[in-house]
């Protein structure tokens, strides 16, 4: 394989901002060089003025593939990722079939190793029937975790009843996670009967977070965490939305040892309900999007170590899809291309910095999931690398989107920092405005 230099960088990593360089041989890191040291490779890249990061890990994509794949699949969402510098993604279960057998999750990974541009894996999802089989898993190191399904789920992978739940928690093998949508159905379908009574079958859509409001997902993620107390479990609180929830974790760093952790989504940290005015269904999502006050919660747990990792819940959907109200819209919007430069501009905003940015999106996944080799820019890791251009202005237009679905709740926003170059395993996927084909991702190991 030719070697790359990536020269001149400011890299970001590990809490610190040092300039230098990089190179990239046989697909891993080889060097990291002071950056006036001189070195011969068959590829230099001149990245001054530029920021290096880890390759994005996202732990949470719906990528739609198989069954599912007039709205997205593993081809057109992979390219998306690397467009936007997320090198590595864990997809859920909830396409048709849904993963909830061992047959089923290895037809996947063999799929994505034909199609997808950038690293994979696939969680499990838990089922009342599958939950005694959990235990075998342990041998498995090409899972993230099991996926709990507590709320707002389809087919049978919803598991809400206290002794399932139990059954789930102690056979999931030590040390693999249990992420867990919280939701609390009996509270949806209350509110949502109310809901209709005054506003008629199909509520408009400023009505979601009264539907799906913070008793109900302070309710299941409760149940969540006593399940994980009592059974010592790793328990991984999908796609946070209220302080009320929040009062329920620690605010103490990430490590090892923190067995109960939470992450947030990109949709949460920006919308507001008040935005369901202006771009309507588009934001409409499972958790809602909820107050100002609940995201500002949201904001600074990122900073006090509540919040450990931030994920996209990435969940296209055509736009006749996301057509009608509460009841009838599809609930989820496509996010991995622009979940880097999102992210960048609250850095810029400051509300966390560029560090804590690539702490949250890369260090903490690979720590978390214990991702073998990946997550950090260090010698002898895979060279799953982003380099960044600030200080860039750019207005995000529906050509720009890369997503099957075609669209973006972030269209019209305006960013001020670029996506540059991005490498998988030692080789670029995109350069410059433009996916490069012809290689594929690695099926990621953990554990």
């Amino acid at each position: 394989m030719a070697t790359t230099l990536i020269h001149h960088a400011t890299l970001i990593n590990e809490g610190m901002r040092l300039p230098g360089s990089v190179l990239i041989k046989d697909g891993k890191i080889d060097k990291i060089l002071p950056p006036e040291t001189d070195c011969q490779a068959d590829e230099t890249i001149d990245a001054s003025g530029m920021y290096l990061l880890p390759g994005v890990i996202d732990d949470h994509v719906h990528f739609r593939d198989p069954g599912l794949t007039h709205k997205a699949d593993m081809i057109s969402e992979s390219r998306a990722a690397a467009a936007g510098g997320v090198t590595s993604y864990f997809d859920m279960p909830n396409c048709k079939p849904q993963t909830t057998t061992l047959e089923d999750l290895d037809a996947k990974k063999d799929d994505a190793a034909r199609k997808s541009l950038v690293n994979y894996a696939f969680f499990l999802g838990a089922t009342v029937e599958n939950a005694s089989m959990l235990s075998k898993l342990k041998d498995r190191h090409d899972i993230p975790g099991v996926k709990l399904f507590m709320g707002s789920s389809t087919g049978n992978m919803l598991v809400d009843e206290p002794d399932s739940l139990l059954q789930v928690f102690k056979n999931t093998p030590d040390g693999m996670v249990i992420m867990s949508h919280c939701e609390d159905t009996p509270t949806i379908n209350s509110n949502a009967e109310r809901l209709k009574a005054l506003y008629g079958e199909d509520p408009e859509v400023i009505h979601h977070p009264e539907i799906r409001d913070v008793e109900c997902c302070y309710k299941s993620t409760a149940l969540a965490v006593k399940m994980a107390q009592k059974t010592g479990a790793r328990l991984h609180v999908a796609h946070m939305t209220t302080a009320k929830e929040l009062e329920l974790l620690e605010a103490v760093p990430y490590s090892s040892k923190k067995k109960i952790t939470a992450e947030a989504c990109i949709a949460h940290l920006y919308f507001t309900d008040e935005d369901y005015k202006t771009l309507g269904t588009r934001i409409k999502c499972n958790p809602s999007v909820k107050s100002a006050a609940d995201r500002a919660a949201l904001r600074e747990a990122l900073n006090n170590g509540k919040i450990d990792i931030i994920g996209t819940d990435h969940a296209p959907h055509l736009l006749r899809e996301k057509q009608g109200g509460c009841l009838k819209a599809a609930s989820g919007m496509p996010m991995v291309q622009f979940s880097l430069v999102a992210m960048l501009e609250l850095a810029l905003q400051g509300v966390l910095t560029m560090e804590q940015v690539v702490k949250l999106m890369c260090h903490q996944p690979a720590e978390l999931f214990q991702i073998q080799k990946r997550g950090f820019i260090r010698e002898g890791y895979q060279a799953d690398l982003v380099l960044v251009k600030p200080a860039v202005e750019w207005t995000l237009k529906q050509e720009d989107i890369l997503s099957k679905c075609g669209w973006s709740p972030l269209e019209g926003q305006t960013f001020h920092h670029q996506i540059e170059y991005t490498f998988c395993n030692g080789i670029k996927v995109y350069q410059q405005g433009k996916v490069l084909e012809g290689s594929h991702g690695q099926s990621l190991r953990f554990r």
